[in-house]
């Protein structure tokens, strides 16, 4: 299941590192297929590599155990939907109906998998987890955006929300599927927390392999990189940046998942919140971190989000909470014997499993962080809050919190009086990290982003002055 990365060192053994992948890419040639796909009118456009699709034969993964080549005349989801590079149902539901993207963005796509034994991700019919998607745009502004995916969704999941937006501002891009994908995601690994770690290994293995494809492709490794992610994807990015900072430029983590080993998580408020919702005892959802105001979301998360994800990630870190059941008995009554609604995570103590993913704060480059008030799947004052509390206020860290924000951006459509996208705050936090990395402008304090009374909140979000 394991992939060795032999990646040791700060900045130094990076150039080491890719040196060493490029210099054995040609060696991964058996793997490689290439589907050439006709260029229409993007075909004539010079870029500054040498032209659309330029050194296509050059591009091979290191340590990928399969990849597909395949030349686009448009790298966005306007083209892939239409050409079969990307799978629309992995990115349904994240973002709000009526957001524009930009499309017509020619390039060169691989997909691919690196070695792994598990086979949760049936995707192409490979039945192969590890899969990986790298877009590398014919006029590359020498950015690289690395990411991995929310929720347990496999590597198309961000191509809506993130993918097309990096690409049209000319930065390469690249993702992976974490390694294992699914509500069973549980199942890959030996040891308690061994699912969740891999998701780290694996986006630092397609970080690496990605800056060896660029140093291939446009001949120059890429001048700066951002982490980026949603939900699991923001957890990524905090861990990456906490980590693998000497892999990175900075970051923006919207709405990640907190996990740390003594304190608040996901085990520790979402029981409560079990016990409390069908009782119809709000103050307990109050004293469970569940703002005021997001009270006509819990029916919704009731029903999809909590049980679930508290039974599967209880699964992963404390399999031995319910014997030899897998995941628990879905919505089980309190009393109900190993239920996880009475999950008490402080008594239990998986304090080892939780000690290889828990995250502490200390980032070693820029961070955004933007959160939703009305986050009913994670509580603002038992994730976002704490984390930015983890950090500090003596590292180089923003966190704006969207009033009116809740963790899943489609629900706005049912509640456009009460609700706020964060997609475009996602992406005015990315405009401001690049500002603050490159040109050195600060981002405005953090703070809570009131809810505009007015305008078009789907596709605009300003953070601060």
């Amino acid at each position: 299941m394991r992939t060795a990365l032999g990646l040791r060192g700060p900045v130094a053994g990076l150039a080491l590192a890719v040196a060493a992948l490029v210099a054995g890419a040609s060696a991964a040639g058996a793997g490689v297929a290439d589907i050439g796909v006709a260029a229409t009118g993007a075909s004539g456009a010079q870029a500054p590599d040498g032209g659309h699709c330029a050194r296509l034969e050059r591009v091979a993964v290191p340590g990928a155990e399969l990849q597909v080549k395949a030349c686009l005349d448009d790298l966005t989801t306007a083209g892939t939907v239409v050409s079969g590079h990307t799978d629309p149902s992995d990115w349904a539901g994240l973002h709000p109906a009526g957001a524009v993207n930009p499309k017509n963005v020619p390039g060169i796509q691989v997909d691919g998998y690196f070695p792994d034994t598990s086979t949760s991700n049936t995707t192409h019919g490979w039945n192969h987890d590890s899969q990986f998607v790298l877009r590398l745009p014919d006029g590359w502004n020498g950015g690289l955006v690395v990411a991995g995916t929310p929720g347990n969704r496999e590597q198309y999941a961000n191509d809506f929300t993130i993918s097309d937006w990096a690409l049209a501002k000319g930065y390469a891009y690249a993702v992976t599927d974490k390694g294992n994908v699914g509500v069973t995601f549980y199942k890959d690994g030996r040891r308690p927390g061994d699912a969740v770690a891999e998701w780290n290994r694996r986006v630092t293995q397609v970080a690496v392999a990605a800056k060896a494809v660029l140093a291939q492709r446009y001949g120059r490794l890429p001048e700066r990189t951002y982490a980026a992610g949603i939900s699991n994807g923001g957890y990524l990015v905090r861990w990456q940046l906490e980590n693998r900072a000497w892999l990175y430029d900075g970051g923006v983590d919207w709405e990640g998942t907190l996990w740390r080993v003594k304190g608040d998580n996901l085990l520790t408020f979402l029981p409560p919140a079990l016990r409390a919702y069908p009782k119809g005892d709000t103050q307990a959802m109050y004293d469970a971190g569940f703002a005021r105001g997001s009270e006509f979301l819990w029916p919704f998360h009731y029903q999809y989000y909590w049980d679930l994800t508290q039974r599967v990630y209880r699964e992963e870190l404390d399999p031995a909470f319910d014997g030899d059941a897998e995941a628990g008995t879905p919505f089980c009554a309190s009393g109900t014997p190993a239920c996880d609604t009475d999950y008490d995570y402080d008594a239990r103590k998986p304090y080892r499993a939780v000690e290889r993913i828990g995250l502490t704060g200390r980032i070693g480059k820029p961070l955004i962080t933007v959160h939703g008030t009305l986050d009913a799947l994670l509580p603002i004052s038992r994730s976002g809050d704490v984390y930015a509390d983890m950090v500090g206020e003596r590292r180089p860290f923003r966190y704006y919190r969207i009033a009116d924000g809740t963790h899943v951006d489609s629900l706005y459509a049912a509640y456009p009086d009460r609700l706020r996208p964060l997609l475009p705050c996602f992406r005015s936090a990315f405009e401001a990290l690049t500002s603050w990395v490159e040109q050195g402008q600060s981002p405005p304090p953090s703070a809570t982003v009131p809810r505009p009374a007015s305008g078009d909140l789907v596709n605009g979000c300003q953070l601060g002055r």
